[in-house]
């Protein structure tokens, strides 16, 4: 399982420093203009997109509460 997280808006100083002020130890990217939200259908943040070993995509919007993710990640693995 890999976790990827993708800023969309902003410059690079302000990606950053979010990264830096969450502490995010797994690898970010900058999506400005926002590919990989197209690619993903991905309106806005917050937002989570899941694909599974199957390539199937399910995207969460708005912010998502920890149990939440905990199902999202384990229907991922189960589906896989």
């Amino acid at each position: 399982m890999q976790f990827v997280g993708v800023a969309w808006y902003g410059d690079d100083a302000s990606f950053q420093g979010f990264v830096d002020k969450y502490s995010l130890t797994f690898p970010q990217i900058s999506d400005n203009p926002g590919d990989v939200f197209n690619r993903f259908g991905v309106p806005y943040q917050p937002a989570m997109a899941i694909i599974d070993a199957a390539g199937t995509v399910k995207v969460s919007l708005g912010a998502v509460e920890e149990s939440a993710l905990d199902a999202a990640l384990a229907a991922a693995v189960a589906a896989g």
